[in-house]
């Protein structure tokens, strides 16, 4: 269904409660990545840094705003240098794609027509640092690589849910769920599905976003083959 897809994870993904990067889990999602690529799909990766710093941090330490996002940013990095090396080891092609100053031999600094001739050449993308400015999150990240290297769709993994509800639905059994819902009506019901800014920005494209449980991680390959689990959420839906 989908030929060049956005994938959006958190950085809890890559971790369980003991480590801040666990090897099982990234092998699992190395394996996710490996059979779409097989198929014939081509992946961006955006992931968070959040098992690494969380905001939390910065505010019991005293520190400001600006210079803890750079350290959110870094904590990124991190995250896509060891997924981008766990696919290498298993036989693929990838690069990280960076909006900080790149590191030598590591990461690339991002633009555009790099990062969409990588693809072309079979490369996994990995778009690390955010976008490069404090006050913005990895929603907007995704947001923004998605629409500049022409992704059909950003596929947006949740833990504990199912897809988008009108309010959480672990803390309340009357929430209701969304199979499919608009951009505009995301933004004007407030849900917490991505930054309010990153829905801005793609609100009146034809990008995609689906929004799905990563209880099961076959879940990332069920979509990409139209199958149609979680909420789908688009222009005018």
């Amino acid at each position: 269904m989908y030929k060049r897809i956005l994938l959006k994870l958190s950085g809890e993904a890559l971790a369980n409660e003991h480590q801040t990067i666990d090897a099982s889990k990234v092998k699992e999602i190395v394996q996710v990545i490996k059979s779409l690529v097989e198929q014939g799909t081509q992946v961006g990766i955006v992931i968070g840094g959040g098992n690494i710093y969380r905001g939390k941090l910065a505010g019991e330490l005293g520190i400001d705003q600006v210079p803890a996002d750079f350290m959110g940013m870094t904590a990124t990095t991190i995250n896509c240098i060891a997924m981008c090396n766990a696919l290498i080891a298993n036989g693929l092609k990838a690069k990280v794609f960076t909006a900080l100053p790149p590191i030598e031999g590591v990461s690339y600094s991002y633009n555009k027509e790099d990062a969409n001739k990588a693809f072309d050449e079979g490369n996994v993308l990995f778009f690390a640092g955010g976008i490069g400015k404090p006050f913005f999150t990895t929603d907007t990240a995704a947001s923004t690589r998605a629409l500049e290297t022409n992704c059909e769709v950003i596929l947006m993994a949740k833990n504990g849910v199912e897809g988008i509800y009108d309010k959480d639905p672990r803390t309340n059994p009357d929430a209701k769920f969304f199979k499919t819902i608009s951009y505009e009506e995301v933004i004007e019901r407030k849900l917490q599905v991505m930054d309010i800014s990153a829905v801005e920005l793609v609100k009146n494209t034809d990008l995609k976003l689906r929004v799905f449980s990563m209880q099961n991680l076959d879940n990332i390959i069920k979509v990409v083959n139209g199958e149609d689990i979680g909420t789908t959420v688009g222009r005018n839906l």
